[in-house]
């Protein structure tokens, strides 16, 4: 079986995987912990935990249980008091992290309880606050909310002291036959993991490819009219001495209504594959028909999404890519 280590966060990540657990595919999932909105900075910050937010939407989306239950760890309390916006889930993950004594076992837990296949891993156990240094060393942004708001403002991202990725990250890395980076906001969700240097030393040793799933739409104030090679762009940058291999992007046509609406209700427009600047970039494209219209919102098909993962890795299964290395990398970009 294919060994998978899949990075992201929020909603991108879920969806990606909610469409592999239905191959047969060994996925590891790294989940970055320094989301500071909403409950899981609420819990974070009474309690002194790692944010809890992301590995409970991961976790609901690799569950093999009822509905019912799936319905529970969705509940969010509503009514006025301590618990009002609280989800179960989060609440059910900060009451594990005292009883089994860190996150990674509280997560393990859950894993259990809730049938999932693979293995689940936040990204450090330490409590971390994302930080973006300000450009010519102007004002620093502390906190998810806040960089998401100013990268226009921010020349490098780093974190509030030093992280450590663990030992079993490292190992799943290293053994992989596939590296992922699913869709989900580039400077919140997917960067956060590569500023930390051991990471990214594994990734530069890993023999394994590295695959990006494009985001669908751009993140207003993050990624304003960027296309796929924009992103390609901007992860290369914090790769080390890797590039990004393959991508898989979106090709059909989104209809003039739905990007209308998107673009006058939220900023956000559609990121087109401009395929000649993917190419001359090295990077394999691997284009489909990926989106679907899910409760008025653009998101990615789940089945689809995993299913063009699922036939690269069998076409590739007994012939390795050979890694994209480029030895002249210049700095990260400023953000």
């Amino acid at each position: 079986m294919n060994h998978v280590v899949v990075f992201g966060g929020g909603t991108g990540l879920s969806c990606l995987l909610s469409g592999l657990k239905l191959f047969p595919v060994d996925v590891t999932t790294v989940i970055t912990v320094s989301d500071n909105g909403s409950s899981t900075g609420v819990l974070k910050k009474e309690l002194d935990i790692p944010a809890v937010g992301d590995i409970g939407k991961v976790l609901i989306s690799m569950a093999n249980v009822d509905e019912d239950f799936i319905r529970l760890l969705r509940y969010r309390f509503s009514k006025d008091g301590s618990l009002k916006n609280h989800p179960v889930r989060n609440i059910m993950l900060a009451a594990l992290i005292d009883l089994k004594g860190n996150l990674t076992e509280a997560t393990r837990y859950m894993c259990r309880l809730l049938n999932i296949k693979g293995t689940v891993l936040p990204l450090t156990e330490d409590v971390v606050e994302l930080v973006g240094e300000g450009k010519n060393h102007k004002k620093a942004f502390f906190g998810e909310e806040e960089v998401s708001q100013n990268i226009r403002n921010i020349a490098k991202l780093s974190y509030d002291h030093d992280v450590h990725a663990s030992e079993e990250i490292i190992a799943k890395i290293l053994d992989s036959d596939l590296i992922l980076f699913s869709s989900g906001s580039l400077y919140t969700s997917i960067l956060p993991h590569l500023i930390v240097p051991e990471l990214v030393d594994a990734i530069n040793r890993s023999k394994a490819p590295i695959m990006y799933v494009s985001n669908l739409v751009t993140q207003p104030g993050e990624t304003d009219h960027y296309n796929v090679s924009d992103h390609l762009r901007v992860l290369n940058s914090y790769l080390g001495k890797r590039n990004v291999d393959i991508v898989l992007a979106n090709n059909a046509q989104i209809d003039n209504s739905i990007r209308e609406r998107y673009l006058e209700t939220e900023k956000k427009t559609v990121v087109e594959l401009d395929r000649e600047k993917v190419e001359a970039m090295g990077t394999r494209i691997i284009e489909d028909d990926i989106f679907c219209i899910d409760d008025d919102r653009i998101r990615h098909d789940a089945l689809k999404t995993a299913f063009l993962v699922f036939s690269y890795l069998m076409e590739n299964s007994n012939q390795r890519l050979t890694p994209h290395f480029t030895d002249d990398k210049k700095p990260p970009v400023a953000l």
